[in-house]
């Protein structure tokens, strides 16, 4: 990992892109960062999330009732995810730092580690996608196999068909185990973390505790042991899926690559963004309905570029970014519609079991 690189350019196509995009948002005086668009969005979706807990919780709603809105509260946690935290992690949330932090906290009071996300996510994942060995975010083994240069198991012939069943555990494993694991190894793969202060041990634990007490000890006093276990599965279930789903519709399809660095010279073939472009993928950008549920994760072309841009300027900077692709004769992946995108997955999972 301290050898790789990426080669430097005669004319660096991010640097044409950038700024081609500063050059939009000085002509149209927006700022990158989020609007009170975004931020009614937020509080819509806190609102709901705080509503359907409360009625869970205090109200104890019968039980084909419950089941419901436990689905619809993982649904509300992987919205969260999407349109609130994410943006504040990459602080494209608000122009005020404050706001951005309080916006990417939300991912600890839901069971994750902040820390952590800032490391796996912003750091490693967005500068190293899809490089086998670097990138956590496709390392399912050894129940999938993400890669071509992943070691095959005969259970990876069938990993099309039981992906679904993963996928759903992730915020569990994600809460109960990941976060654990990397904290006690120091480590997110093959890579040392950042040191922790003692702030940051403090609120590691803190934040855990907090969650585990809103999720499991708050209900378990109110309402039971077997309801809160069933209630939390359901909707922790459900936020994982969406959010795997998600994440790998826009990196595990078909078209997408997962160049490695060359052995000796530990440099990778394409200048970063070129890579990103090569390794990611949108889907269903013309879903109004899909870019706002999913906090524009659709456009993630668009968000692995420019990660500091609110996706609420997706759409737009998406234009932008086509034409120079065209100009410069790069391909842009994009499915048009989001069941496209999900069959190019499966299609992808099945190669990789088979070949």
């Amino acid at each position: 990992m301290k050898s790789l690189k990426f080669p430097s350019a005669p004319v660096s196509f991010h640097i044409v892109l950038k700024n081609r995009i500063d050059e939009y948002f000085a002509q149209t005086g927006k700022a990158s960062t989020g609007n009170m668009g975004l931020l009614f969005k937020a509080i819509v979706i806190l609102t709901l999330f705080i509503v359907i807990y409360i009625h869970l919780v205090f109200f104890t709603p019968a039980y084909w009732q419950a089941i419901l809105e436990c689905i619809f509260l993982g649904g509300l946690i992987a919205a969260i995810g999407f349109n609130i935290m994410h943006d504040g992690a990459h602080g494209s949330f608000s122009k005020y730092p404050v706001v951005n932090k309080l916006a990417s906290l939300t991912l600890c009071i839901l069971g994750g580690s902040h820390f952590m996300w800032n490391m796996k996510h912003n750091i490693i994942h967005h500068a190293y996608t899809n490089i086998d060995g670097i990138d956590d975010d496709i390392d399912g083994r050894p129940f999938l196999r993400m890669a071509a240069t992943q070691k095959k198991y005969k259970m990876h012939r069938f990993q099309h068909w039981y992906f679904w069943f993963f996928y759903g555990w992730l915020h569990l494993f994600w809460i109960f185990f990941s976060d654990y694991k990397k904290y006690f190894s120091q480590k997110i793969g093959p890579i040392s973390l950042k040191k922790m202060k003692f702030t940051d041990h403090l609120y590691f634990w803190v934040y855990k505790i907090l969650s585990y007490g809103f999720f499991l000890l708050l209900p378990l006093f109110t309402v039971g042991l077997l309801p809160t276990i069933i209630g939390f599965f359901i909707a922790s279930t459900v936020a994982g899926f969406i959010l795997s789903i998600v994440f790998q519709l826009a990196h595990t399809v078909e078209h997408t690559s997962f160049p490695l660095p060359d052995e000796r010279t530990g440099k990778m073939e394409d200048e970063w963004a070129i890579h990103q472009l090569k390794t990611t993928a949108n889907f269903a950008t013309k879903n109004p309905l899909i870019s706002w549920l999913v906090g524009g994760l659709n456009f993630q072309i668009e968000h692995h570029l420019f990660p500091k841009i609110s996706h609420i300027h997706y759409p737009a900077i998406s234009k932008i970014i086509r034409q120079a692709c065209q100009e410069y004769g790069i391909v842009y992946v994009e499915y048009p519609r989001m069941y496209q995108a999900v069959f190019s997955h499966i299609v992808f999972l099945k190669q990789m079991g088979t070949k």
